[in-house]
């Protein structure tokens, strides 16, 4: 089998933007949490978010090209171009048709619909913009990254909700493993963070509302977690096989070796009570990766802060693992970035390879008061010096789609 690796991180997030800032934010234990700055949001229930406030289009793309991109395709070019930076990839002597960009989305252009459909509302049909569809359209952020940079191999983009960014990466990984291609960049991107998703989110019931308190508001795994903090982001891995490194002088930061995808069948928003999607995931991704429960050093979970899912996640894990599960050093970075969507899977990726590189896995922040039924290691000390062999990232979408992910020291 082909062994397949990551050699190169991009990262826009909540905490930092480019891996230096990225981990630094992580190791720091900082929190992205805010009122909400892009728009006034007072009269909505909930006012705060993890917003990217760092973020400027204009250091990655020409003003020529920006407003034909919604934010969350200007996010994941920025991120596809700091992940060849980070890798090292000379682009003009890569053969174009052997490198592809499976790119997601969970939501797409919603801010291009809201102002879009405004502008008809007010202004009438000409004021609606020539740009508004490849601006909405979840794809438009993988299309947009191979123009960038001419990668003519496949290109497609999952829209899975919150594993969409697992789902790329998995998939990516299967493209070179099958030796159809010999470089991929993967991941995800969400700017979905608008009046309207807030107000829909809030009315399902799944934000925090801890309007008055904002940095403390995600806390996975805690007794007092009350929803997930909203966040906007995205994240770019470089795969590719390690042959293909080595021939030109990369070193790995690591190796993905597993990859598992499950549906729960159970319900559109809920996980299923006893895990058993999620647990089947990680079975299978330790299979394809040819461990098992005993390997498992870390875990970088899905880990929303919402009731429903850190206890199910907690179940699932000890299904996946049994005996094992206590072992396991256990995170959830959506601790510190909030709930990045689309974007989740590919940036908890790149925490899970930086964490194997570096020997330090991240914390667990706002976990003060135990939740009884969720009894394992979530590293709420602070960050972690540890060897990773061997670790695991966890993606669960609405819609009930699981991917899971499994890394290893290369």
């Amino acid at each position: 089998m082909i062994d397949v690796v990551v050699t190169g991180i991009g990262v826009v997030t909540p905490i930092g933007i480019g891996v230096d800032a990225f981990w630094a934010g992580l190791m720091e234990g900082r929190s992205g949490a805010g009122t909400i700055e892009r728009f006034d949001p007072s009269g909505l229930p909930v006012t705060i978010a993890c917003e990217a406030g760092d973020f400027d289009a204009t250091t990655y793309i020409s003003p020529r090209e920006i407003p034909r991109m919604d934010r969350f395709t200007q996010m994941a070019v920025a991120s596809a171009a700091l992940a060849v930076e980070d890798a090292g990839l000379d682009v003009e002597e890569l053969p174009k048709a052997r490198v592809g960009v499976i790119a997601g989305s969970g939501i797409g252009g919603l801010e291009t619909i809201e102002q879009e459909h405004e502008n008809l509302r007010t202004a009438g049909p000409r004021r609606v913009s020539p740009f508004m569809v490849p601006k909405l359209m979840p794809n438009g952020a993988a299309g947009m990254i191979a123009m960038r940079f001419g990668f003519n191999g496949p290109n497609y983009a999952p829209a899975s909700a919150c594993a969409t960014g697992s789902h790329a990466i998995g998939e990516a990984l299967r493209w070179i493993r099958e030796g159809r291609a010999d470089v991929m960049l993967a991941g995800g991107s969400e700017a979905a963070i608008t009046p309207l998703a807030v107000a829909a989110f809030t009315r399902m019931g799944a934000l925090s509302k801890r309007n008055d308190d904002p940095m403390a508001a995600s806390r996975p795994f805690d007794a007092e977690r009350d929803g997930f903090v909203f966040g906007e982001g995205a994240g770019i891995l470089v795969l590719e096989s390690l042959d293909h490194a080595r021939a030109r002088g990369a070193e790995p930061l690591a190796r993905v070796s597993g990859y598992g995808a499950t549906a729960d069948a159970f319900h559109v928003t809920q996980p299923d009570p006893e895990g058993k999607g999620a647990a089947a995931a990680m079975t299978f991704a330790l299979e394809d990766a040819g461990r098992t429960p005993a390997d498992v050093d870390h875990i970088n979970a899905h880990g929303t802060s919402t009731p429903y899912n850190d206890k199910t996640e907690t179940i699932a894990i000890k299904s996946a693992l049994g005996n094992e599960a206590k072992k396991v050093s256990i995170c959830s970075t959506k601790s510190q970035t909030g709930h990045l969507l689309g974007a989740a899977g590919a940036v908890e990726a790149a925490a899970v390879a930086l964490a194997i590189h570096r020997g330090v896995v991240p914390g667990t922040i706002n976990l003060e008061n135990a939740d009884p039924e969720c009894d394992l290691d979530y590293v709420a000390d602070g960050p972690r010096e540890m060897a990773v062999n061997v670790a695991i990232s966890n993606s669960f979408g609405f819609g009930g789609q699981n991917a899971c992910l499994v890394l290893e020291r290369s």
